[in-house]
């Protein structure tokens, strides 16, 4: 209803002048800046795996990698614990959960076993569901934690009680790969972090002071890294081992919980903090970063077998930069709508056949028929 015509009614009726009312944003409408953060954080998935096999003989790429592994999964797990908040165990949310994560998690840990049985010349590496191969692990980690979100929300210290279940997680190296249990339990506090946050919280490192404090921050960062490449392994950051693994001391693996932690915390309020908020040519990729993420890695483990890191040019500042670039096309390509479209049918499956119908969908259907 127009403005003119409002005023039209509320002279004829006597009334007072009313305006129109604001215009309110579509429902459902994705936040710019989640999405720009998801895009930017997969990019980074992308091309620190392209690093990978640049990192012997080269202290530099060494460094990079380490800072770039010490934030960009904790980034995507903070911002998955963010969208996680509503999860309530309903059965549309449980269905979601299924053919979101479980269904993609079937699918892609059967394909990348059959893929590296060619790639890794193991042919009789057997599909086990219980032991994500390469990427997939990220699946079932989220579909654990979200599982898990309704005992978050309910306790009174959450993140402290994640931590001190992480911290004894790299005590034990008996406590076996299924399901990535050690990186499940050494991620942890970062999913029920992004539980814990609220949108303030994202404006607060939003601000203009904390945008030109992450460049001190990230400068100082790659500074250390440089330092602790010949001194520290930076697998501590991949999360996927206990201290006795990484021939450490035990004591080492609580004391590196916390400290991971907190670097990596820093590190993730300054990537958000450089993140745009208004919507770039790359926001409507945000949608697509689970494609990314999942169907980049066939050509990252590809690219080895097929002998792409064999130049002696691609080793050196030229190639590194090379590799860098077409890591990051790829896995934009791949988080595209034409892309989306194709595997949606794996991805996102709607699998109605498989479930019942929700007794309170029903009842909205019959009362929408009624109405």
């Amino acid at each position: 209803m127009s403005e003119d015509t409002l005023r039209i009614r509320a002279v004829a009726t006597g009334g007072t002048e009313r305006k129109a009312p604001p215009a309110t944003e579509p429902a459902g409408r994705r936040d710019a800046f989640f999405d720009n953060a998801k895009y930017l954080a997969i990019v980074l998935v992308a091309i620190g795996h392209s690093w990978e096999p640049l990192r012997d003989g080269s202290r530099a790429v060494s460094a990079l990698y380490m800072v770039v592994y010490a934030f960009h999964m904790p980034a995507f797990i903070v911002i998955s614990g963010y969208f996680s908040r509503s999860f309530d165990a309903s059965p549309g949310r449980i269905r979601r959960l299924i053919t979101g994560l479980a269904v993609p998690y079937i699918v892609f840990e059967t394909a990348y076993t059959l893929f590296t049985r060619w790639t890794d010349q193991e042919p009789d590496r057997p599909v086990s569901l219980l032991d994500p191969l390469y990427l997939t692990w990220f699946l079932a980690a989220l579909f654990i934690w979200r599982l898990t979100t309704p005992i978050w929300q309910r306790v009174r210290w959450p993140l402290p009680i994640a931590l001190l279940i992480a911290m004894p997680a790299t005590l034990s190296p008996s406590i076996g790969n299924d399901l990535d249990a050690q990186r499940t339990l050494q991620f942890l506090p970062y999913f029920v972090l992004g539980l814990l946050l609220r949108p303030e919280h994202f404006r607060l490192v939003r601000r203009r002071a904390a945008r030109i404090l992450a460049v001190p921050v990230f400068a100082g960062a790659l500074v250390v890294a440089y330092w602790a490449v010949p001194r520290m392994s930076g697998a501590w950051f991949y999360h996927r081992d206990s201290a006795e693994e990484l021939a450490a001391p035990s004591w080492y693996g609580p004391v590196m919980t916390l400290v991971t932690f907190g670097c990596s915390s820093v590190l993730v309020a300054c990537f958000l903090a450089w993140v745009p908020g208004r919507r770039a040519w790359f926001t409507v990729l945000g949608a697509g970063t689970l494609y990314g993420y999942l169907l980049h890695g066939f050509v990252a483990q590809g690219s080895k077998f097929w002998g792409w890191y064999d130049p002696a040019w691609v080793h050196r500042p030229l190639g590194e930069m090379v590799v860098t670039v077409v890591a990051a096309v790829l896995v934009t390509a791949l988080c595209t709508p034409p892309v989306r479209r194709v595997f949606r049918w794996v991805m996102e499956p709607d699998m109605a056949w498989a479930f019942r119908r929700d007794a309170r969908d029903q009842a909205r259907q019959r009362n929408a028929v009624r109405a």
